[in-house]
Order: structure tokens, then C-alpha cells, then sequence
């Protein structure tokens, strides 16, 4: 199981580009990863969000569905999040960020299992 943040903040949405591995650098995804056994999909990401931004969020509502991943071997889940405390994201393991509107998510080469998530945002992203 692989899990995503889609972190919203003043109606705009983090993207992060992959650094790694080469087939997918510069393409573009949700910070996230795998859940590890005995893991929950919150702590996960809980988790995940502080290893690879050194930020601490609220995990909130799953957007979008389950999402195969182009391996096949694994499903993609993502969850709404808010970031705490004023924390602000640090790109630690992707070579860039990105802040985007509801009108500059097509900005951006998503992965293939991001874009269907980046589909579910766009009207939640445009509402605000």
C-alpha cells in the first residue's frame, strides 16, 4: 500500500517533483510512501510528510479512489492534509515543490497514478 498527502493551503496544492529513480525524475506527485507492517495509512503518512518535507500535518478525508500503481503490485491512496503549526515544507527528497491552483494543475507532468487524484482536486481546489 503507497499513500499520498494532497496538502491544500489557501486553495492551492503541494506538488512535488521525484528526484528518483531515473524513469521517473522531474515527474511530478503527492509526498507519500509505503506503509510499513503494522503501520496505519495516517501514521504512515504522518510519517512520510516528516521524512521527505519536515513538516507535521493533519491527515484528513481520502480524495479520489484507489489507484493501481504502473507496477501493478501496489494501490496508491490519498488523503487530504493540513499543515501545522506553520510548518512550511522543505523539498528534502524531491528536486523541486510546487504550489498549485485548481488552474495549474495540467502545469505539471503528473505520474500516472497521481493523475487521477490531480482529476478529484480540481473542483475541491476550485471551490476555495
Amino acid at each position: 500500500m503507497i499513500v499520498g498527502a494532497a496538502i491544500i493551503q489557501n486553495g492551492r496544492v503541494l506538488a512535488c517533483a521525484r528526484s528518483a529513480p531515473p524513469e521517473v525524475a522531474g515527474r511530478w506527485e503527492f509526498p507519500g510512501g509505503k506503509v510499513e507492517p503494522g503501520e496505519s495509512e495516517t501514521a504512515a503518512l504522518l510519517r512520510e510528510c516528516a521524512e521527505e518535507l519536515a513538516v507535521r500535518v493533519e491527515i484528513g478525508d481520502r480524495v479520489g479512489r484507489n489507484v493501481r500503481m504502473a507496477h501493478g503490485r501496489s494501490v496508491l491512496k490519498v488523503y487530504l492534509a493540513q499543515l501545522l503549526y506553520g510548518d512550511q515544507p522543505q523539498a528534502l527528497e524531491h528536486s523541486a515543490m510546487r504550489w498549485l491552483s485548481a488552474a495549474e494543475l495540467d502545469s505539471v507532468p503528473w505520474l500516472p497514478a497521481d493523475a487521477p487524484i490531480v482529476a478529484a482536486l480540481r473542483p475541491l481546489l476550485a471551490a476555495n
